[in-house]
């Protein structure tokens, strides 16, 4: 893996810790989607304010442009049991080569070559060789098209904190509403880029009300972007890869608001990746599909967004470090003390942030 982009040096995966009380953890969110949280952070030294993600139209300024990720997120995830009768649980990650499909099995250990399991009630799955990072091969016998069985059967891939009941039909049906932006339109991420789904069709009438322009990109989330960082050293940790696609239209709206002095508003840190990856000396993407494994730390310095709009990170995380590498990791660390001190809500469907960059 390359070395973090420009990464300060002596920091330690250590450096990026912090105390979480389980209360402050969202298990449920906010309704409507708009009503959760906003911490404000201004570049200076000055103390973040308090608002409501609704406020946000009136946060940014005519001219300016906010930058959204449209990726799907795929109902991959299953709730099955053995044959001896316990409980498992897959999330299906994408194809193999040979035909077959990669999956994330819970407990993953206890199965063994060839069992089969049925899922959902009505979907067999036989796992079929279990690799070294842990995940299984798996196959779907009987079915001719998984896709659809997956659209129809499958669950939100919430995050593990997030529990529900087993056999809970309105609580499936309301977490694939919820765990989905309002403008999401390309499939293919296996976990909502949760910066987004504070956005309602309201929201967005309001941003164009103020003449801000919202344009679109597309980052397909995968299953390391929620990964801890286990590496005593941040250099160490094996950064994920995700697809990526800049339409050529996201890249004339970020050109035409540098501009006209507007300022480039990256909605999550999945925006902030693409941007940060594709960007030109002047701060503009380049077109076009493409992977990338960025890592964004203390070091890093920015050129393709100027605010980021984000959710409270886990500890220990590549995300807070990105976070960290935009106001530096005291500040970071300082404002989420203080939102943990005012109440505000963290992770997935938690409260949000709003971090203006600082000036060089």
């Amino acid at each position: 893996m390359p070395t973090p982009t420009g990464r300060e040096p002596f920091l330690k995966t250590a450096d990026f810790d912090y105390d979480l009380p389980d209360g402050a953890v969202a298990l449920e969110p906010a309704e409507p989607r708009d009503a959760a949280r906003l911490l404000v952070v201004p570049p200076g030294d000055e103390p973040p304010t308090d608002a409501v993600f609704r406020d946000l139209p009136d946060l940014l300024e005519p001219g300016d442009l906010l930058v959204l990720n449209d990726t799907r997120v795929l109902w991959r995830r299953l709730v099955g049991r053995r044959a001896t009768g316990g409980a498992v649980e897959l999330l299906v990650t994408g194809h193999l080569p040979d035909g077959s499909w990669r999956a994330l099995a819970n407990p993953g250990r206890k199965l063994g070559p060839g069992e089969v399991c049925a899922f959902e009630g009505t979907l067999d799955v036989e796992f079929m060789q279990r690799g070294g990072d842990g995940s299984w091969s798996v196959r779907f016998p009987g079915c001719d098209d998984p896709e659809a069985a997956f659209e129809e059967l499958g669950r939100a891939p919430l995050p593990p904190y997030l529990r529900r009941p087993r056999g809970s039909d309105d609580r499936i049906l309301a977490d694939r509403r919820r765990y989905q932006t309002v403008f999401a339109q390309v499939p293919g991420s296996i976990a909502a880029p949760t910066a987004g789904l504070h956005f309602t069709d309201d929201v967005l009438r309001a941003l164009a009300a103020r003449d801000i322009a919202v344009t679109r990109l597309t980052l397909h989330v995968g299953e390391g972007t929620f990964r801890p960082v286990e590496a005593a050293d941040p250099a160490d940790h094996v950064m994920h890869t995700e697809q990526f696609d800049v339409p050529e239209a996201a890249k004339e709206a970020v050109r035409a608001a540098r501009e006209r002095g507007g300022r480039v508003v990256a909605c999550g840190t999945t925006v902030a990746r693409v941007l940060e990856a594709r960007a030109d000396q002047n701060g503009v993407p380049r077109a076009g599909p493409g992977e990338t494994d960025i890592f964004l730390c203390p070091g890093h310095r920015f050129r393709g967004l100027d605010i980021l709009l984000t959710n409270f990170h886990l500890p220990r995380s590549t995300l807070l470090m990105l976070v960290a590498a935009l106001v530096g990791r005291e500040r970071a660390l300082g404002l989420y003390r203080t939102a943990l001190g005012r109440g505000y809500r963290f992770f997935s469907y938690g409260d949000a942030c709003l971090f203006f960059r600082p000036s060089s």
